[in-house]
């Protein structure tokens, strides 16, 4: 089996797994075969003293199709 990764960000106002499942439903739109996911980072966009922004960035692993 051979696998390829890619790297996608996705964002949520409201938390880090909702901004971690907007970056696999993204890659879901054009990749199929999705195994695997793994959050590469966390990241938070803050104004003032209060969190607006959670982002997850993801690597995403799929099988390619022989």
């Amino acid at each position: 089996m051979t696998q390829k990764v890619i790297e996608v960000v996705g964002t949520s106002k409201d938390s880090f797994a909702k901004a971690a499942q907007a970056a696999v439903g993204e890659a879901a739109k054009t990749v199929r075969g999705i195994k695997w996911a793994h959050l590469e980072s966390l990241d938070m966009e803050v104004e003032g003293a209060k969190v607006v922004r959670y982002r997850a960035t993801t690597k995403i692993y799929f099988d390619l199709e022989k």
